[in-house]
């Protein structure tokens, strides 16, 4: 067989077109670690839309070859595998030194966007920063990450992304033995609250100027002409985070373990351990198996944002004024702003999920007394909402059929009706715009631990399915009525695991 000149051209081209500007920064920034072998890597799903954003060379990726890279295994050229250093607050305890324990980041693409993204193996084997670990991953949690960030993206929530998951054909061993797997992750970049908080408790001002000049340069140029650069960008982090955290609540979603080295500055949702989405609206209900006092409730993620923030505005001190006096004004002005900005953001998200496009005084109350109709009738969090987009046209049936008491609905119904009669938009309008926000499908929590558990005895039927139905989760089929049913009582989780 003959190629063709195309074929030709394309299989000269540079399989990943690194540029890899972090691992350019020198110690303590990063550490050189490669990736440990995989036994015998097979690939489960390689990403190959992602791939092609990237500028890979998907067609080349898609086998055996792609499986021996993304399994840490082969090292492609260009590549200059590193784990990163940080430090952080978990559960509000501060770790000096933490840094990437089980992943390697291969190295940096700019995207066909002109976006640079880092590509990363989490899984890959043990770096100087494991702290006796293993370094490796479980295929459950590789699988459950695959799920949930691609279905973040679907829902347009800033996430990390998911290009590949490999089997590794190695065992780990957790509470029991499991097959090993290891999952590459795209972002923006990894840099974390808790990088910041690396240098600051070095007392390394150096080391934390060079870093928010880097953070500028890759995610916030713009702010380098403020007047104080510094300013600038944490005020641009707190921004986006509001932001952020707004679009999980209104979708339902629970990160589950909100400690500042899971807090990017880019502004993505990163690292997918012991997440949930809520099934019944419940406002202090927390499934991670390890945040015994509710710290990360669902109610309680705006508020532990602020706080996440507040030890990234103390990291930035130094570099905000000479004058700490001044330089503690700054940051507790801004920190303490990041309420104002996450209510506005909240009840921009809100808002658009409820039909109302115009904003009035009594919005916020509507909205409040909604979710508290929805906790005391036991009313699905997704369904209600989406019940909603019917319940526009006067067909109430969905909505009113997620409550124990219809009276509970009913009684709220009236009020958002009267609010609806001084809205602008028609209800075809209206309609519309409500299905573009209110999905139809999310990753349910029994949905992806069915995939789990079929994946680990070998069957990744359920785990494709399931991510082909996410990608488009405003559509409503018939054919994935059952992926959009709440749990029924024995299926229901009630914890869900970080994986390490």
């Amino acid at each position: 067989m003959t190629t063709t000149p195309s074929e030709t051209a394309a299989s000269t081209l540079p399989l990943f077109p690194f540029d890899n500007s972090y691992a350019r920064l020198p110690a303590p920034f990063q550490l050189r670690q490669r990736p440990s072998a995989a036994t015998a890597p097979v690939m489960i799903r390689f990403n190959r839309r992602l791939a092609t954003e990237l500028g890979l060379q998907a067609d080349r990726l898609d086998g055996p070859a792609g499986a021996a890279i993304f399994a840490g295994q082969d090292l492609p050229p260009g590549a200059e595998p590193i784990a990163m250093a940080y430090a952080g607050h978990q559960f509000g305890q501060f770790v000096p030194q933490l840094g990437d324990g089980r992943a390697i980041l291969l190295g940096e693409v700019v995207d066909r966007n002109g976006v640079r993204r880092d590509i990363q193996l989490k899984g890959g084997g043990p770096t100087p920063f494991s702290r006796r670990g293993d370094g490796r991953a479980a295929l459950g949690p590789v699988l459950r990450e695959y799920i949930v960030s691609e279905a973040m993206h679907a829902l347009g929530i800033p996430s990390t992304r998911a290009l590949a998951a490999v089997l590794t054909g190695d065992q780990v061993y957790r509470e029991t033995v499991l097959p090993g797997a290891v999952f590459t992750r795209v972002a923006a970049s990894h840099i974390r609250v808790g990088t910041f908080q690396f240098f600051a408790a070095r007392g390394d001002v150096e080391g934390l100027q060079r870093l928010a000049d880097y953070a500028i340069r890759r995610h916030y140029p713009a702010v380098a002409e403020a007047e104080n650069p510094a300013a600038a960008l944490l005020q641009a982090i707190i921004e986006r985070q509001a932001a952020l955290i707004a679009r999980w609540m209104s979708v339902g979603f629970i990160h589950g373990v909100m400690n500042t080295d899971n807090m990017t500055v880019s502004g993505e949702t990163i690292d997918f351990g012991p997440c949930a989405f809520l099934d019944a609206y419940d406002p202090a209900k927390v499934f991670s198996s390890i945040d015994h006092s509710g710290r990360y409730a669902y109610r309680n993620q705006p508020a532990v944002a602020q706080w996440n923030l507040a030890r990234l505005a103390e990291t930035f001190l130094p570099l905000l004024d000479a004058d700490i006096d001044k330089a503690v004004e700054i940051a507790n002005d801004q920190v303490i702003g990041f309420a104002h900005l996450y209510q506005a953001q909240w009840l921009l998200r809100m808002r658009s999920k409820i039909g109302l496009a115009t904003a009035e005084d009594g919005d916020a109350a509507l909205i409040e007394a909604l979710l508290d109709a929805m906790h005391r009738g036991g009313a699905d969090f997704t369904l209600t909402f989406r019940g909603l987009c019917d319940a526009v046209t006067g067909n109430d049936e969905r909505a009113r059929a997620q409550f124990s008491d219809a009276a509970l609905y009913d009684g709220w119904a009236g009020q958002w009706r009267a609010r609806l009669a001084r809205e602008p938009e028609d209800t075809q309008q209206r309609e519309t715009a409500m299905r573009a926000v209110n999905p139809f499908l999310i990753p349910r929590n029994h949905r992806i631990e069915q995939a789990i558990a079929a994946g680990t005895a070998g069957n990744f039927a359920v785990f494709e399915r399931l991510v082909d139905a996410l990608v488009h989760p405003f559509d409503e089929h018939a054919e994935d009525a059952d992926l959009a049913t709440p749990p029924r009582d024995d299926e229901r989780v009630l914890r869900t695991f970080c994986g390490t």
